[in-house]
């Protein structure tokens, strides 16, 4: 567990109490989300000042709130390659949180505004990691919009779309692919050597361990008439290859190199 001295709580209310959002204070301080929220809410209490009741709380799934799907399929695809909801004791509501290579700050950026998207009255964090950062977001219904969430890897456990998922990722193919690639995919120049001359082009990778993520990054590929194969390392088929001309033109229209 991890404590907090008296002095960076009282340096987080004094923020606050002047008007600063719940996410400035935490990445300033370096504090959960979670943690300042509390400490608000335990001081507007003491303080006596009444708290409202949020359209946060309200869910797309079980309120009928609605819900961005563009932003939500890129989100889905980013939460199947490098995402995770977890939920710890001393937090009262689960974080999903994707975690972004410090490489690709656009990406980080994108991340966070799909978040902003789909959860438009919660606020959004970043928590640095080593050469990357988790951008997070709390929300009580996280699993609600996130079924595919369980206990273990996501490798060891089968993932499938609900009809409601595979909705929105049939009418938004590309973001969905985009969030896919953002994630666990890139895109390389590879070269080959023909008659003495050297011959360099660009190909997309996806590389995930779960066979039903693969699936369903390659049957999306498929509906927008994009041609795959696989790549095994070794023994292990974990490598979606797009190196096709005309594919990759497809692919950088629509998603292009990371940044």
């Amino acid at each position: 567990m991890e404590f907090h001295s008296l002095e960076v709580r009282h340096t987080a209310l004094s923020l606050l109490r002047g008007g600063a959002r719940n996410a400035d204070v935490a990445r300033r301080l370096d504090v959960p989300l979670g943690t300042v929220s509390y400490w608000k809410h335990i001081d507007r209490r003491k303080r006596g000042e009444p708290v409202a009741s949020r359209p946060s709380l309200l869910c797309p799934r079980c309120d009928g709130q609605a819900l961005e799907h563009s932003a939500y399929a890129y989100l889905l695809g980013l939460y199947l390659g490098d995402g995770h909801i977890s939920h710890y004791v001393k937090h009262k509501v689960p974080s999903l949180m994707i975690t972004l290579d410090d490489a690709w700050p656009g990406i980080q950026d994108e991340a966070e505004a799909a978040l902003h998207a789909v959860f438009p009255h919660n606020a959004t964090c970043r928590v640095r990691t080593g050469g990357a950062h988790n951008i997070k977001v709390y929300f009580k219904h996280l699993p609600c919009l996130f079924p595919q969430h369980g206990p273990g890897k996501k490798h060891e456990r089968r993932i499938v779309l609900e009809g409601w998922q595979q909705e929105i990722v049939d009418a938004h193919p590309w973001e969905f692919l985009r969030g896919l690639i953002h994630s666990d995919g890139c895109r390389v120049t590879n070269w080959t050597v023909r008659n003495g001359k050297r011959y360099e082009y660009p190909r997309y990778f996806f590389t995930n361990k779960s066979d039903d993520i693969r699936r369903l990054c390659t049957d999306t590929l498929t509906a927008v008439g994009v041609q795959w194969t696989v790549l095994a390392r070794g023994s292990d088929p974990f490598n979606v290859s797009v190196a096709r001309k005309a594919s990759v033109a497809l692919m950088d229209a629509h998603i292009g190199p990371k940044y």
